[in-house]
């Protein structure tokens, strides 16, 4: 069951991810979040933009340039309805999720699951599926429960200042909340994040695309610098590990352990906060 918390340590965590993780537009090119400012002054996410030379946003070194890997061949038909297929069939989110509209999201994001060796790219495609089995309940919930009457308004951003005739609670796979997250997520992908929150609960690509937007932006260096699943947790619902909330926190770790046996790969290190 998704579970958010509202208080002002709450608000904090997120202003730190914010501040800390997510890029601006590059300086040098205004390229959009996301995106690379090339040496030649050009916006992409392709290694000709993010590689040698790279003025700004999301860059990577020559020793972290995506491998010739298959996401596809990792993440099988097997793999994904083998977590969707255990929520119920009544659930939202069995007639929303599915492995090609992760695919066809995944597009968008190739360093995604392709970075360092194979422990690497296996151990980060295993930490995000379990963060999203958690979250959304095996692909169950599409919007967290009980989400709109939740206030996840912070009224002294002025960067992502909220509307206040919308809702910013949690949804889709990584359930985003906070205007905050909405608005710069909306920027990147192309919708209105802050006047309507909403489409990340009605199309099912740009549901994914929030999810890999938060994850390539916040998570995905922790995961491939060796950090551990532990820095995962943090830096998705560090609530979680502030206030010692171990129930949260095991099941996050279960199915990390559950999906690197999976896919035939160590744990690794520093599997907790």
């Amino acid at each position: 069951m998704v579970s958010y918390k509202t208080d002002s340590s709450q608000i904090q965590f997120h202003k730190i991810t914010r501040r800390y993780f997510s890029p601006g537009r590059a300086q040098n090119c205004g390229c959009g979040i996301g995106l690379c400012c090339s040496k030649w002054g050009y916006c992409g996410t392709t290694t000709d933009y993010c590689g040698g030379g790279c003025q700004a946003g999301p860059c990577y070194s020559t020793t972290t340039q995506p491998n010739n890997v298959s996401v596809a061949d990792i993440v099988t038909d097997s793999f994904f309805n083998g977590i969707i297929d255990q929520a119920h069939s009544s659930c939202a989110g069995k007639r929303f999720y599915s492995r090609s509209v992760f695919l066809d999201a995944l597009r968008f994001y190739p360093m995604f699951g392709t970075v360092g060796s194979s422990d690497d790219y296996k151990r980060e495609i295993a930490a995000f599926f379990a963060h999203l089995t958690h979250e959304t309940g095996h692909f169950c919930y599409i919007e967290e429960i009980n989400g709109a009457t939740r206030d996840y308004c912070d009224q002294s951003n002025t960067e992502w200042p909220c509307n206040l005739n919308e809702k910013y609670y949690g949804r889709g796979p990584i359930q985003i909340s906070w205007s905050f997250n909405y608005g710069p997520a909306g920027q990147s992908i192309g919708f209105d994040g802050l006047n309507s929150p909403e489409t990340v609960a009605q199309d099912p690509i740009i549901a994914f695309r929030t999810a890999f937007w938060y994850w390539m932006n916040n998570v995905h260096s922790l995961i491939i610098s060796g950090q551990g699943f532990g820095a995962t947790i943090k830096a998705i619902n560090g609530i979680e590990c502030n206030r010692g909330n171990t129930a949260e926190v095991n099941s996050r770790v279960g199915f990390f352990k559950q999906y690197c046996d999976q896919l035939g790969v160590s744990t690794g290190d520093n599997l907790t906060c």
